[in-house]
């Protein structure tokens, strides 16, 4: 251990971490493996539970490397809040690069700084907007749904709705306006460079090794989609007389003002559009799953869109914010299948964990620059000593009242700190 390091850690009280995940082959393959086996049971978070459940602090070996896993509320408050300048993306850029481009979930520093403020605003703007925004788009929804026949899956239906709706309120159009075959390729695209992306996020610093000419092509068809829009607002430029087109078009003009290159507006619009459309589609998935599983929650719910709405009157923005069960439901949801379930940061610096180390577990840690960790949310939000023995258990009553009242950063749906979500408001509604 390098004499600073060690300063460092004496002077902050650091122990070790005792707990390490389990592992038997050379360079703790099987671990690899043991993700590669669970995979097509789409169950890899569940898989680790009982692990994580007796060990919520950890030590990860793999490849002759040491990393760390916590789902501790305070050690995510520290990476993420109090200790945040310590940390950065490091191999998380470059495997999410040649989808994404330039943008705040590729960018650490003042480059970070700048994307950030920039699409905060268009947020402010975005978040304001009359729900009567969205009546096209559900009443397409709800017609598909109600022309089908047996047993239907939802989600596919939801990720069309929130390509629609997400794409209208960033492009200035629906990309479905381009027509059928255009809509399905972009579609397809999306979807198929996002899971690559999410796999090449996993080999870290082995990005490189999994590039498939597909996955180029499909980074290069969502730009090229998303590129066009960019263009076509700037044709029309002081060109139309439509307040309504050019309102339509705020974001994407705005960002061109700031930043001078349709490329970069380009970037900026795939990472607004990766994460607007996938975290409502998935939201709306999780809850209906869950609905339709529980009746009483769905015919409570029932009850009170009826209180508030006797008549089927259009919904307004004032009328959401009073349905106070919807929003435990939705929270409920959230915590059981959060939007970003594991994460993971690298030190920038030697730096530290606040608990973890020790025999008992309650020590910091010392963080060498440059060693990972990874934060579960998944798990944290299913912690028996934050939210009861229940904790696996669909229970959207646990919001009422003052039982998590005090509940703080072991609640984060929308990550948290500086990098929490933008557009946390936007699956909501």
């Amino acid at each position: 251990m390098a004499l600073g390091d060690r300063k460092f850690g004496e002077s902050h009280g650091c122990l070790p971490m005792e707990n390490v995940l389990p592992y038997k082959w050379p360079l703790a393959l099987d671990i690899l493996k043991r993700q590669y086996d669970v995979l097509p049971s789409q169950r890899l978070l569940a898989s680790y539970s009982k692990d994580i459940d007796k060990m919520p602090n950890m030590e990860i070996h793999l490849f002759g490397q040491v990393g760390y896993l916590t789902t501790d509320p305070r050690n995510l408050e520290s990476i993420l809040s109090t200790r945040f300048e310590d940390w950065g993306l490091g191999a998380r850029r470059a495997g999410l690069f040649p989808m994404l481009g330039e943008g705040i979930f590729t960018q650490d520093g003042r480059p970070w700084k700048h994307s950030r403020e920039l699409l905060r605003r268009q947020f402010v703007r975005i978040n304001f907007k009359d729900l009567s925004t969205f009546d096209h788009h559900v009443d397409d929804l709800v017609a598909g749904l109600s022309s089908s026949e047996g047993i239907i899956d939802l989600q596919p239906a939801f990720f069309r709705f929130t390509l629609a709706t997400t794409t209208a309120l960033i492009f200035g159009d629906p990309v479905s306006s381009l027509g059928d075959e255009d809509h399905n390729l972009f579609a397809n695209s999306f979807d198929y460079a996002s899971m690559i992306s999410a796999i090449r996020l996993r080999l870290a610093d082995l990005e490189w090794v999994y590039k498939p000419k597909a996955f180029r092509r499909a980074c290069d068809t969502v730009k090229r989609y998303a590129g066009h829009f960019v263009n076509e607002a700037l044709k029309q430029q002081g060109r139309s007389d439509d307040r309504a087109q050019s309102e339509s078009q705020a974001l994407i003009l705005d960002l061109y003002q700031e930043l001078q290159d349709p490329d970069l507006v380009r970037d900026q619009l795939v990472h607004v559009l990766i994460a607007g459309r996938d975290t409502t589609a998935c939201l709306m998935s999780w809850t209906f799953f869950l609905l339709v599983r529980h009746p009483s929650v769905l015919e409570r719910l029932r009850r009170e869109i009826k209180a508030i709405l006797p008549n089927g009157e259009r919904l307004v923005r004032a009328q959401l914010q009073k349905m106070s069960y919807l929003r435990c439901i939705l929270n409920e949801t959230l915590r059981l299948y959060p939007q970003l379930p594991i994460n993971v940061r690298f030190a920038q610096k030697t730096t530290l964990l606040p608990v973890g180390g020790g025999p008992d577990g309650e020590s910091p840690v010392l963080i060498r620059r440059g060693a990972g960790v990874g934060y579960s949310v998944y798990h944290m939000h299913r912690r028996k000593s934050l939210y009861g023995d229940d904790a696996d258990e669909f229970r959207p009553e646990r919001w009422e009242g003052s039982e998590l009242e005090h509940i703080g950063w072991g609640f984060m749906p929308f990550h948290g700190g500086p990098r929490i979500c933008l557009g946390s408001e936007f699956p909501r509604i």
